[in-house]
């Protein structure tokens, strides 16, 4: 895709913000309006996203930028600041307002807050078909009068009311309305105005902002108005708060919500019929604590036979055998061969992998597990003594598809194996966003997770782990505060399986009894519990409260979650497969100087002293670093294969350690990227040491009672 500068310059129009609460449909919007061009870049200093992206349909080429959903433009939260930010660093861009239609009250306390602000802006009112199957009723031209606005009803997902959008942008106005506070309020305003001109904001906007609290914009007015002028902001504040009784901050919303309630009595009526239909009890029993279980164990089915069985098996299958394994590849050594040819010969070790686990038929239909993969390693053997040129002709061979090679290893990899498991991931977990279930899961987890010093939207990211750990790290930015962030990550990197590790893992399962896999897993989850618990008394910094919005359950729109797919898809493509080149670059550096050879004889001692485990197993681990799945099918031939070495107490061992183990390297570089390089390399020193010494307390445990 050919660059394209997304940013206006001299003569070109202002940029575009699309502005909202969370969850009203404005990233939906922002798909329609662009056709999905963007640019994704993290706001300076911040891991939150920004999205940028041309609008269609104009007579010139116009920049819209989708802010992260914010409640208020006074921030509580990371999402809310960059949002705030971007708007003071855009002071000329016309507003977007994107407003639930079902909830105008919360829609317009953003709008006034945007009226204090002095932003021009255009208010689409969306999902007002939702908003007319409840009986909501919005005198949308009335609303437009009193406003002073244009005010436009959409249906984003339909494309309803996008032409109309477009038409109005030019008549976009700054919002006629406002709130009076409170006498000392007022004065402390008035006090403060003459030291906040020259800003890029309305000073009376800036003045409520400071009175509200946010030591967040502080730096941002030194650089503005100087030193001294935010010195005596200050000394208007703390005298303010001498004098007045109670919280400032809610004092200042009290007065905005009666502005905005004095409003909605002229052009709202609110929802008249009872919610009832399928929805509304599907919904209902999302958080029921009895039902939620049963509806989350179908969740849980789905996800297992849909990315486990097609995604990871059958899909998978298909690309790394099919594609790959009998196409892509041997085309890909031929060619390399035909242009560096060396005297050698070719072999390949397959190893093949399989679970069939027969169930009982359902209504006369066979339901089953036959989940498969083959792993073809490519090697070759020199036939004669090699030349100088040989040598470099070899290296150079060796380095695109070679046994560690960027194509037969870090492309067959990314492409093969991981992409078709995390686009299945990835579509289903659309379709459940989609659906407004996702947010009532948060619900149901968010009493256990306030133990590890979370909330039930850490949940989130931990699902989206099962199809992918280095995916699931980046959407830890959905967190509001650093100490939750590193907290979830830590656990994804500890003990949350990959969908192509889960798969094998279950295999694993298949060879010891149900007593063993129960035990596996209570080990894993207790160590993940004890080990969440600690960081979160040992992590320093603030949790945040548990706040989030349930939308209705919806039917999912097939262009809506085909968008979503392609989107993250186009992510994986970007940030994860040049990861996936990285990490075997590094390990094919190890391999030719003769480091991972060393590594394997090292570490021999460790895995047979400590965890009781053959020598042979030692490789398990060493390429479990790379590929830890790969790693795990090792241990499956030991504990499955025709030449079985290991008892089931030594199965249910390397199972948890290769569990707990080091994530990928591709994961490794990902949470340098999110957390820097010395948080990486502290959360791989504690996981290496760690995971063995889980392993060998649960050997010597399990001795002790006289197991194994």
């Amino acid at each position: 895709m050919a660059e394209r500068a997304l940013r206006p310059e001299e003569n070109q129009p202002e940029p575009i913000l699309l502005v909202g609460n969370p969850n009203v449909g404005k990233s939906v919007l922002f798909g329609v309006l662009t056709g999905r061009y963007v640019q994704v870049s993290n706001y300076p200093g911040t891991t939150i996203e920004v999205t940028r992206g041309a609008v269609t349909g104009l007579p010139q080429e116009t920049v819209l930028i989708d802010t992260p959903g914010t409640n208020h433009l006074i921030p509580m939260s990371e999402d809310e600041r960059v949002t705030r930010d971007l708007l003071l660093e855009e002071p000329a861009g016309t507003i977007v307002q994107v407003g639930d239609a079902k909830n105008l009250r919360r829609t317009l306390a953003l709008t006034l807050e945007l009226a204090l602000m002095g932003r021009s802006t255009v208010l689409a009112l969306n999902m007002m078909d939702e908003a007319r199957s409840r009986g909501v009723k919005i005198d949308t031209d009335r609303l437009a009068a009193r406003l002073g606005v244009p005010v436009v009803e959409t249906v984003a997902v339909r494309r309803q009311g996008i032409r109309g959008l477009r038409n109005r942008l030019a008549n976009a106005a700054r919002p006629n309305l406002s709130a009076r506070y409170a006498a000392p309020i007022e004065q402390a305003i008035d006090a403060l105005v003459p030291h906040l001109r020259g800003a890029p904001a309305d000073p009376r906007f800036l003045a409520v902002l400071y009175l509200s609290g946010d030591r967040t914009v502080i730096p941002r007015l030194r650089s503005l108005v100087g030193d001294d002028a935010v010195e005596r902001c200050e000394e208007i504040r703390l005298d303010l708060s001498r004098r007045f009784e109670g919280s400032l901050a809610n004092a200042i919303q009290t007065s905005h919500l009666e502005a905005i309630d004095a409003l909605l009595q002229e052009c709202y009526v609110p929802s008249t019929t009872p919610r009832a239909g399928w929805r509304h009890r599907v919904g209902r029993w999302s958080t029921d604590p009895v039902r939620g279980i049963a509806v989350l164990a179908l969740v849980l089915a789905a996800t297992f036979w849909f990315v486990g069985l097609f995604g990871a098996g059958t899909m998978v299958d298909l690309l790394e055998t099919g594609l790959f394994g009998q196409v892509l590849s041997p085309l890909a050594i031929e060619g390399v061969d035909a242009i560096l040819p060396f005297p050698h010969t070719h072999a390949h070790e397959e190893v093949e992998v399989v679970l069939e686990v027969p169930l009982t038929p359902v209504h006369g239909i066979e339901t089953g597990i036959d989940w498969s993969r083959t792993v073809t390693t490519p090697e070759y053997e020199t036939t004669e003594p090699l030349t100088a040129v040989q040598e470099i002709f070899r290296f150079i061979h060796d380095l695109f598809v070679g046994p560690y090679g960027v194509f037969t290893m870090a492309i067959a990899y990314g492409f093969a194996i991981v992409l078709p498991i995390v686009a299945t991931f990835f579509l289903l977990f659309s379709i459940l966003e989609d659906t407004g279930y996702l947010p009532r899961l948060a619900v149901m987890v968010n009493d256990i997770f306030r133990m590890l010093g979370l909330n039930g939207r850490a949940v989130l990211p931990m699902v989206l782990g099962l199809g992918c750990d280095t995916m699931a790290t980046l959407t830890t930015r959905i967190l509001d505060t650093r100490k939750q962030r590193l907290i979830v990550t830590l656990l994804l990197a500890l003990g949350v399986p990959c969908s192509a590790q889960l798969g094998v893992l279950l295999a694993m399962l298949t060879s010891v009894s149900f007593l063993d896999a129960i035990l596996w897993l209570v080990v894993i989850t207790g160590v993940m519990l004890s080990v969440g618990w600690l960081s979160s008394r040992v992590i320093r910094g603030p949790s945040s409260d548990f706040l989030l919005e349930i939308p209705p359950i919806r039917t999912p729109v097939l262009g809506n979650i085909v968008l979503k797919t392609l989107a993250r898809i186009e992510w994986y493509l970007r940030e994860v497969i040049p990861l996936f080149v990285l990490g075997t670059l590094l390990l094919f550096g190890l391999d030719r100087t003769g480091a991972l050879p060393a590594l394997e004889r090292l570490a021999s001692p460790l895995v047979q002293g400590w965890l009781g485990l053959p020598a042979q197993t030692t490789e398990a681990f060493l390429v479990g670093f790379l590929r830890r799945d790969y790693g795990a099918v090792f241990l499956l031939q030991a504990a499955t294969g025709p030449d079985r070495i290991l008892d089931s107490v030594q199965v249910l061992v390397s199972m948890v350690v290769i569990t707990l183990f080091v994530p990928c390297i591709a994961h490794v570089f990902v949470i340098a990227k999110e957390h820097g390089a010395k948080i990486a390399a502290g959360m791989v020193l504690f996981i290496f040491p760690f995971a063995f010494l889980v392993g060998g307390v649960l050997l010597r445990v399990l001795r002790f009672a006289g197991i194994g």
